[in-house]
């Protein structure tokens, strides 16, 4: 991986959420009426929203089991991407965990040339994952192993939220393309607010600090361990490649499938319909639901149990049901 020039190619923003979504008002061009955003589906909301207030139409990607949660770039026809302005991917992704490989990054790299896109990387959970010895492959790595100097329009972004579990210090930076940085300073000069200086120093201070990284890995490993085979005795649970999520296959509707944990064994999930939209026919979210693995390991072992008591308890009734 190349060396980054600091003073063109990095720059500080307060928090990956206030980036992603500033920067569609600044590389949108919303005197285009036909102007498309492509995000992934189930996505972060941050990305329909940037797209919706930029100006643009919105347009999904689906992350199908069936497809192990890979993006099918040939889902959406050359006349949508011709429209395209800016992509969204998040690798690894929420609420799935997937992580592009090489081979996608260059079909997605061979779009933006053809189509003329930016592409802004969300790496929010780059540094959380099982296996020490294979990080994930995040956008600008993988540009520099597809010979494409200059990360041309392609921008990432990271913070320090989940590697350092500090989401309220609101720290992280943008990185990639000179040319598309400079507009994004620019727009941000602005709108966008100086980081403090005492969060300038704690930033510093856990950016500089690995042996805490490496013990957040270890236990969030821990807590996957201990909870997917719990999960597993009553659903189809497995750990995913990298992230803090659960992406749980659910019995029922995901909706009444959390209503009901909530309600009768006190446990919180988000249904994962509400991360998605409906997209070619399908909602991806549905029947599925996103477990968050944040709380302490005695917690989450607890909670594995509920929802797999619920679990067992819907699939005996819709056993006598059938």
């Amino acid at each position: 991986m190349p060396s980054l020039d600091p003073a063109t190619q990095v720059l500080p923003v307060n928090g990956s959420r206030e980036a992603l979504f500033a920067f569609a008002q600044a590389v949108v061009d919303a005197s285009r009426p036909d102007a498309v955003v492509v995000c992934p589906n189930p996505f972060y909301q941050i990305y329909e929203g940037a797209a919706l207030l930029a100006g643009a139409s919105p347009q999904f990607l689906n992350t199908l089991p069936a497809r192990r949660f890979a993006l099918d770039f040939a889902e959406l026809p050359d006349d949508v991407w011709s429209r395209t302005q800016l992509t969204y991917v998040c690798s690894p992704g929420n609420p799935t965990g997937r992580v592009m490989d090489l081979d996608e990054w260059r079909r997605l790299f061979e779009l933006s040339d053809r189509h003329g896109f930016v592409i802004a990387s969300d790496e929010c959970y780059s540094e959380i994952y099982l296996d020490e010895s294979r990080p994930p492959l995040g956008a600008l790595e993988a540009a520099h192993r597809l010979g494409r100097p200059g990360f041309p329009r392609l921008v990432t972004f990271s913070s320090l939220s989940k590697r350092s579990n500090v989401p309220g210090m609101r720290s992280g930076f943008v990185a990639g393309d000179p040319a598309i940085l400079a507009k994004f300073l620019l727009y941000r000069t602005y709108h966008g607010c100086a980081m403090g200086p005492p969060v300038q120093a704690a930033s510093i201070a856990a950016w500089n600090d690995e042996a805490h990284v490496v013990e957040n890995r270890r236990l969030y490993r821990e807590k996957f361990h201990a909870v997917v085979p719990l999960l597993a005795t009553t659903l189809p649970a497995r750990a995913p490649q990298a992230g803090f999520y659960v992406w749980l296959a659910t019995p029922v509707p995901d909706t009444e499938f959390a209503l009901r944990l909530y309600r009768d064994y006190n446990v919180a999930v988000l249904p994962g319909s509400y991360l998605a939209r409906p997209a070619r026919g399908v909602n991806p979210g549905g029947n599925h639901v996103r477990i968050a693995l944040v709380a302490p390991m005695g917690e989450c072992v607890d909670a594995a149990h509920r929802v797999s008591t619920l679990a067992g308890q819907l699939n005996r009734e819709m056993a006598a049901s059938s």
